[in-house]
């Protein structure tokens, strides 16, 4: 397998595991209750191609640096990413989602729905597990473009599962676990970037 093949792959699922029990779905999930399906997917994945964006420049910022140092700073992105989805996966569950998901739909235009729901999704990745994970993976592949459509694709379908299956999705998968799975993997890649750091 080509490493430019690779580092699409290792974007999509290492994105799609973080995001699925994320926020991001639950924050897109509540959006949907509140708006039509079609604005808030227009929004969200707006904003997922932004943020996405920065990260990979961010990532390929990375890649000018001498190769021990950018093997240091994407153990330490992993390192941090790890730290937030286990935290989180073995915290006690909110359902503030829940709460938000029983009221209605609001009747607003496409435009303002579009636009509210790229500002919550813009801000909610600031910091994201996935905007360090495709930072930390265009670092370590050198094929920005390859992460990049991992990334985003993995974020669209995230997006697309919380606005068309939504709540029934929700009451199927195990958010906690993928959590703590997608911690676990991010434990892996940074002592990899660690001992390649190292080595």
């Amino acid at each position: 397998m080509s490493t430019a093949l690779l580092a699409l792959l290792s974007a999509y699922v290492l994105v799609l595991a973080v995001e699925l029990p994320d926020k991001t779905m639950i924050a897109t999930l509540v959006l949907t209750t509140r708006f039509r399906a079609w604005p808030v997917l227009a929004g969200v994945s707006v904003a997922f191609a932004v943020q996405s964006t920065i990260a990979v420049l961010f990532g390929k910022a990375l890649t000018l640096l001498p190769e021990s140092l950018v093997a240091t700073v994407v153990a330490a992105l992993f390192g941090i990413g790890a730290v937030l989805l286990l935290r989180e996966g073995f915290s006690t569950p909110d359902e503030s989602g829940e709460d938000a998901a029983r009221q209605g739909v609001r009747p607003v235009s496409f435009v303002r729905a579009a636009a509210t729901s790229f500002g919550v999704l813009f801000a909610a990745e600031w910091g994201d597990a996935s905007q360090l994970a495709t930072a930390g993976l265009t670092a370590r592949y050198g094929h920005p473009l390859m992460v990049f459509t991992g990334s985003l694709l993995a974020l669209l379908t995230v997006a697309s599962i919380a606005v068309f299956v939504g709540h029934k999705v929700r009451g199927r998968l195990k958010p906690k676990l993928l959590q703590r799975i997608a911690g676990f993997v991010f434990v892996a890649f940074a002592l990899v970037a660690a001992w390649q750091a190292v080595a």
